[in-house]
């Protein structure tokens, strides 16, 4: 399966099982078909095989359903009638699903045919089971149908943040292109107004935190563990490494990064001829020199895009233009919109959904090519046989979409003509591998204290907050004045919110795509094919296992950062000769 040629001709699942119109409505309409197969004869290898099938498929669907009902939602977050249906399916039928999933979880693991299946296939999936059986307790089915209704008034709020510049409204993803503007004045002015916005629902943001916490918590407990941190670990599947090594990945942050941090903060402050540099000059320019302009609509986004992958490898393009010709994207910014960017997997249909926030600037091009990974591992796990298959590790998961903004690089020339614009483009993309790790380190690190101190007060709250971000920080950046703005900085991060513990994956992830860079550098082909083997293989293998298959080794020691951040600095200071 994993060595086919792969194609982005992806069809939609046949059904087998469910009907071919069913579609999911109410819990009364989707209830016999878990209750035929918790109560089906299971008698040899194949009828497991098959019950699996049927299982697979009706966790498809469900999975689909549920997903689109939160795209919908996000794409507008002013619709009633969106939000009601996203939050009927968390009070009303994933309550009733759990239950379900616990039994169907215990039948496959006490059927006298399990170990007849194929272990090289099925060993990660039944050892997920296995925990999922563990952590499994009714009384926390409510409070976790409460959570994904909670979880997501973080978009609800953030969505509606304008401000004003020169007289017009802007989302704060949008004004945060005035931040590239030679004009020094204006980007102070800028970046004043979007920090006061965000100020204003500082209460709101802390009172959703705290409840949120405390029913986190609660679920932990009720689950046997000390604290959520520890519960949501298992919950993860983090079988390869363990809360010490995250400990460890913060103070390799801090040894082998903060200095290269300091020297682009440095070079920008040089650049720009200050004495003094800010927050709101880190994204500008020189005056007389332009702000990139990739591109001038999500439309040309979109079509620039499909020519940088064209050019990197044709079945790369070939999946964005199906997922067009399916309109599974919305890409620009706009009032209303819930912040950030995903690619969202659509378990039947196979093709997924990209949802982005682009408002012109450089950091969208990056934006587009990374969730483009996420999109061709989606397209390249969907032939594996079971829904289950196809639940592989975030830590690979961000290897597919970091990987993707530093092999597409050469051929970021359909989005910058301009040789030099070229090269700023590359110095920048370089410039966020290196500062993206001490945020990283800061959000992991903060998470770590909230849940091991759930009865924190706002006060210690913040207090740990700025102890940790000021530990992480480059001193070489005057944050005077601005201690309002930082001490509340945190709630920027819509991970805290929605994903908890969803963070150092990103940092583990950024390792592996300087391993796979470094790969491509010496030999590109043999790079890519690794590249689409181990996104084929989806979670069939372990962590380890997926990283070797991508030709890279799973390691998050300071030495083996070190070596990384040695090669990435390289790379960016021949650039800047």
């Amino acid at each position: 399966m994993a060595n086919a040629l792969p194609t982005a001709d992806i069809q939609k699942l046949p059904r087998h099982y469910l009907p071919k119109d069913f579609t999911v409505t109410t819990w009364d309409t989707l209830e016999p078909f878990f209750k035929e197969l918790t109560e089906r004869v299971v008698n040899s290898k194949v009828a497991l095989e098959g019950w699996l099938k049927d299982l697979s498929e009706l966790e498809a669907v469900v999975s689909e359903d549920a997903c689109w009902r939160q795209i919908k939602m996000t794409c507008d977050t002013t619709n009633k009638e969106l939000e009601d249906a996203f939050t009927y399916f968390c009070m009303e039928i994933q309550p009733k699903l759990q239950p379900y999933s616990d039994l169907l979880n215990k039948k496959l693991i006490q059927s006298p045919f399990v170990n007849q299946l194929d272990q090289t296939l099925y060993h990660t999936y039944l050892r997920s089971v296995r925990r999922s059986i563990e952590l499994f307790r009714p009384e926390n089915i409510q409070i976790q149908a409460d959570l994904s209704v909670l979880q997501q008034q973080y978009g609800t709020i953030a969505g509606k943040m304008t401000v004003e510049v020169k007289g017009q409204e802007y989302t704060l993803q949008q004004a945060a292109k005035f931040l590239e503007n030679p004009d020094r004045d204006l980007r102070r002015d800028v970046y004043m107004k979007v920090q006061s916005r965000r100020l204003q629902d500082k209460d709101a943001f802390n009172n959703l935190y705290s409840e949120l916490i405390q029913k986190r918590q609660q679920i932990a407990l009720n689950a046997g563990f000390e604290n959520y941190r520890d519960y949501k670990f298992a919950e993860l599947g983090r079988f390869d490494y363990t809360k010490d090594a995250c400990f460890q990945f913060h103070e390799a942050v801090k040894l082998h990064v903060l200095p290269l941090v300091d020297q682009i903060n440095q070079y920008k402050k040089k650049k720009l001829g200050l004495d003094d540099l800010r927050p709101w000059d880190l994204e500008a320019e020189p005056a007389g020199t332009e702000p990139l302009h990739p591109f001038k609509d999500g439309k040309d986004l979109l079509k620039k895009t499909e020519a940088c992958f064209e050019a990197l490898n044709p079945f790369f393009a070939d999946c964005l233009r199906k997922m067009d010709e399916l309109k599974h994207f919305d890409l620009e910014s706009r009032k209303g919109k819930a912040p950030g960017g995903y690619n969202c997997p659509l378990s039947e249909s196979g093709a997924p959904f990209i949802f982005m926030n682009a408002a012109g600037q450089m950091s969208d091009v990056t934006t587009i090519v990374h969730e483009g990974g996420h999109a061709i591992h989606s397209f390249l796990a969907h032939p594996l046989p079971l829904s289950a298959f196809k639940e592989y590790p975030m830590e690979i998961a961000e290897v597919a979409s970091m990987s993707m903004e530093l092999l597409s690089m050469d051929h970021w020339d359909v989005y910058f003509k301009d040789s030099e614009e070229l090269r700023r483009a590359k110095i920048h993309q370089l410039e966020r591998v290196i500062t993206i790790f001490p945020w990283i380190a800061i959000i992991d690190k903060f998470q770590h204290w909230v849940y091991e101190n759930p009865t924190h007060t706002l006060a210690e709250r913040e207090e740990n907050w700025l102890k940790i971000l000021n530990d992480f920080s480059s001193p070489v950046v005057n944050q005077q004045g601005l201690e309002d703005f930082r001490a509340t900085s945190w709630q920027r991060q819509l991970h805290l919110f929605e994903v908890p513990f969803y963070y150092i994956e990103y940092g583990i992830a950024q390792l592996g795509a300087i391993g796979m860079w470094m790969q491509y550098q010496q030999n590109p082909k043999q790079a890519l094919d690794n590249y689409i083997k181990a996104l084929s293989l989806g979670g069939t293998k372990t962590l380890p296992e997926l990283y070797e298959a991508a030709g890279l080794k799973f390691d998050l020691s300071p030495a083996h950062i070190k070596k990384l951040m040695d090669f990435v600095h390289a790379q960016m200071q021949a650039l800047l000769d």
